[in-house]
């Protein structure tokens, strides 16, 4: 799949391959870019800047870009370091710069930095615009997407959208490496609990023109590849199911509890039901996130731990009720020798999600799954086909 891009606005970005966790908390096997762009016109615009980890190499691709040329503005779309780190470089690099953001924005770069690049700033609010000669930058808010100060601009003659941290993706800047499963596990970790907010925003964008979106993380959309993520957001940020189907997320000591979850998982396949089934004890975390959000149902199997239930599916709910999981039928599996916890546990939790249906029998196994229980298994395959 190929992109197409105004030959005036040029990406300089940079990509990390060498990072093993974004922000601290998301594994990133696959890398990662920081997209910034340069807009050649009468004036000059840089469109954000990149993670220090990549300040050398962005700053030879913006000298190549620019041939010469120094930028008369910095666009600051967003203030978090993987975008803002090298700000004060580029600053110090071009001390005739303009910096241009809006009124939140200076306040985070102020704390960033120790600097107020007093004299430097243009202050931008709602629908305010900046002249380049043909292109035109027009600046829409768009707080809490996810950060307050964040804001993204429309360039009409191109008809392009510099979207901040909306429309990303884990991994390169390809357009031709798949989209939808690392754009979901990047939107639902990162953005998810801001669905409100994006809903506000793709209804400003619908009232624009836009045939290509350049985000800060990932490939240039436009096309197909535009549409579909259009559809997606759509979905994501009204926390509707993606699919019909059921994410069986378990959290096994010993290996009884993960054995019992597969057979519940095969059982509901039986009933024609399309299901993924994720060991929370070993694979990606925010993976699991995503994928509760991916379907319309979900069965939790986790064994009893310290009065309470086993901690990677005690993180695994307090990540969910932290991204507003909701409307979503839930089936509950608990293990226990001898004092079984982890039922009540889970349960008390879920009370804080909104929407939930939990299915009966909710089913407690004591050390092994044995004949009657996986009768009860059964049934509540069946109550979960049903409710589906």
């Amino acid at each position: 799949m190929s992109f197409y891009l105004d030959p005036a606005i040029v990406p300089v970005g940079c990509f990390d391959s060498d990072i093993d966790l974004f922000e601290s908390q998301y594994a990133v096997p696959n890398g990662v870019s920081y997209n910034s762009y340069v807009i050649l016109d009468e004036k000059v615009a840089v469109m954000d800047t990149v993670d220090l980890r990549r300040t050398s190499e962005w700053l030879d691709n913006l000298d190549k870009a620019l041939a010469g040329r120094a930028p008369d503005y910095l666009v600051i779309h967003h203030m978090e370091p993987d975008h803002a780190g090298s700000i004060a470089v580029l600053a110090e690099k071009f001390p005739g710069m303009t910096l241009v953001g809006n009124a939140k924005t200076f306040p985070m770069l102020t704390a960033f930095t120790g600097e107020s690049y007093e004299g430097r700033t243009f202050t931008v609010k709602e629908g305010d615009t900046l002249e380049l000669g043909v292109h035109k930058l027009t600046f829409v808010m768009a707080p809490m997407v996810h950060w307050p100060e964040v804001m993204v601009s429309y360039e009409s003659a191109s008809k392009t959208l510099f979207s901040a941290d909306g429309f990303g993706r884990f991994g390169d800047t390809n357009p031709d490496t798949p989209w939808v499963d690392e754009a979901r596990r990047y939107y639902i970790n990162i953005v998810g609990k801001y669905g409100v907010q994006v809903q506000a925003l793709l209804k400003k964008a619908a009232g624009l023109e836009i045939e290509t979106v350049c985000p800060l993380h990932g490939p240039i959309l436009n096309g197909e590849a535009l549409a579909l993520a259009l559809e997606k957001y759509g979905v994501w940020s009204s926390y509707a199911p993606e699919e019909k189907g059921v994410l069986v997320a378990y959290a096994s000591i010993h290996g009884h509890t993960a054995k019992a979850a597969l057979e519940l998982a095969d059982l509901l396949r039986a009933e024609g039901l399309q299901v993924e089934a994720i060991d929370l004890t070993r694979r990606d975390w925010a993976e699991a996130v995503a994928g509760a959000f991916r379907y319309s149902g979900l069965v939790l199997a986790a064994a009893s731990y310290d009065a309470g239930v086993f901690p990677p599916m005690a993180q695994f709910l307090a990540r969910l009720k932290s991204k507003g999981l909701k409307d979503r039928a839930v089936g509950l599996v608990e293990n226990g020798s001898w004092g079984p916890t982890a039922l009540r546990t889970m349960l008390a939790e879920l009370e804080g999600m909104k929407g939930l249906t939990i299915l009966e029998p909710k089913i407690t196994i004591k050390s092994a799954a044995n004949d009657g229980d996986r009768a009860k298994m059964k049934e509540l395959a069946r109550a979960m086909a049903e409710a589906l």
